[in-house]
């Protein structure tokens, strides 16, 4: 299998759901586990101080046990939950789309290994409404379109 293959919108769809159902499965067994992800696609809030956020690795491996573990919650894009950064503890909401997720490991075993990129998926999807406008936008397409219908 081609590895553009794996850039495709509908194995980036799979691979979300699978990180989705994955994750799920760890709340709902009550395991505490580790997310490797692209930091750059993550968000904080409050914003970490700017010395905070430079010091992160591109890859950063967040544990999500104790509070972080009480306070997480997942949604069909999202991975939320509350962390404390740097000696002074410094509070913030984390969130982390699907797709930046690369590795979920439960103690020091990865358990799930994501290879999509999750920097196109928005692209993609964009690229489909372009080519849809334009296809729209061209009269004698809506012709076409109405005739099909009819």
């Amino acid at each position: 299998m081609p590895l553009e293959n794996l850039e495709t919108f509908k194995y980036k769809e799979l691979m979300q759901n699978h990180i989705l159902a994955t994750i799920e499965y760890l709340f709902d067994a009550n395991q505490e586990f580790g997310v490797a992800c692209e930091i750059s696609t993550v968000s904080f809030s409050p914003n970490l101080p700017s010395e905070l956020q430079e010091s992160l690795p591109e890859i950063t491996l967040f544990m999500l046990a104790n509070y972080s573990f009480e306070t997480a919650s997942v949604d069909q894009h999202y991975l939320s939950f509350e962390a404390g950064f740097g000696p002074d503890n410094f509070g913030a909401l984390v969130q982390i789309p699907l797709l930046a997720i690369k590795q979920i490991f439960v103690d020091e075993y990865p358990i799930l290994i994501n290879v999509t990129s999750s920097n196109k998926i928005k692209e993609e999807e964009k690229e489909e409404i372009d080519s849809m406008s334009a296809l729209l936008n061209n009269p004698e397409n809506a012709k076409l379109l109405k005739k099909k219908k009819g």
